[in-house]
């Protein structure tokens, strides 16, 4: 099975769809097979007394949760340029909802996959949407599984097959969340134990940085890589400083 790689634009754009669709352009020529953006209502997400994380306070700077999200949220007008832009540079676009309204508009919009983040895989509600959604859609989804136990796992693996999805439709991501991610923590072999524990296909979301992550990761049989990217690394944001820069990201593809 050929590795499926996914560009994380992620929140890398920093609310200027500008340079949203140089990501997109960039994601092309490095060889990505799609290119994702995270969709979300800020009001929905976070209260306003909510804290940033503490990476994202080193990252980015003073303020709270909302104020940040706020500044990083993209319109819905803006999701349709960039879908849009997607099909131009031919790659496929993807996006991250973190809620029932903003995955609506992603399959209006026509997504190839459904993304479900670490941060939601006990949002069962959302879940049974994007469940319900890729059933219809006949869709693939790649679930993250960050900071989850294999309980956790296993429950929001059973809402998509109770749609009807197949296992071999659903790659399982292993994934550290942490921001950079020490490369002596990500442990690898969690993909073996998450293929033999659900027998499904198994993919590496990466937050390391540099390369030797993800490419050890498909020496290992992920089928899937995700990883950010970014044109700059020293641009102000949360995520920048664990991204790639678009030569070092067509470096990864290549290896």
């Amino acid at each position: 099975m050929a590795t499926v790689v996914i560009a994380e634009a992620g929140v890398n754009h920093n609310g200027d769809l500008d340079l949203a669709k140089k990501l997109v352009e960039a994601a092309a020529a490095a060889g990505a097979n799609a290119v994702k953006f995270q969709t979300f209502t800020a009001a929905e997400l976070a209260i306003e007394a909510a804290p940033k994380a503490l990476y994202q306070s080193r990252n980015d700077g003073d303020g709270n949760q909302r104020e940040m999200l706020e500044r990083l949220e993209l319109s819905p007008d803006q999701h349709r340029e960039l879908a849009a832009h997607c099909r131009h540079c031919e790659i496929d676009f993807l996006s991250t909802a973190f809620g029932q309204t903003e995955l609506e508009l992603l399959i209006e919009l026509g997504i190839g996959a459904i993304k479900v983040p670490s941060g939601e895989i006990t949002h069962r509600p959302l879940l049974e949407a994007m469940a319900t959604a890729a059933a219809n859609d006949q869709l693939p989804v790649y679930l993250s599984t960050g900071m989850s136990t294999l309980g956790e796992v296993e429950a929001a693996l059973e809402i998509f097959l109770e749609a009807g999805l197949r296992r071999e439709t659903i790659t399982l991501l292993h994934c550290l969340s942490a921001y950079p991610a020490p490369e002596d923590q990500i442990n690898l072999r969690a993909m073996n134990t998450l293929a033999i524990a659900f027998g499904c296909p198994v993919g590496y979301s990466d937050h390391t940085l540099g390369i030797i992550a993800p490419v050890a990761a498909v020496a290992l049989g992920a089928v899937v890589i995700e990883k950010h990217l970014t044109l700059d690394m020293n641009l102000p944001g949360p995520d920048h400083c664990a991204s790639l820069e678009p030569e070092p990201f067509a470096a990864m593809v290549a290896a």
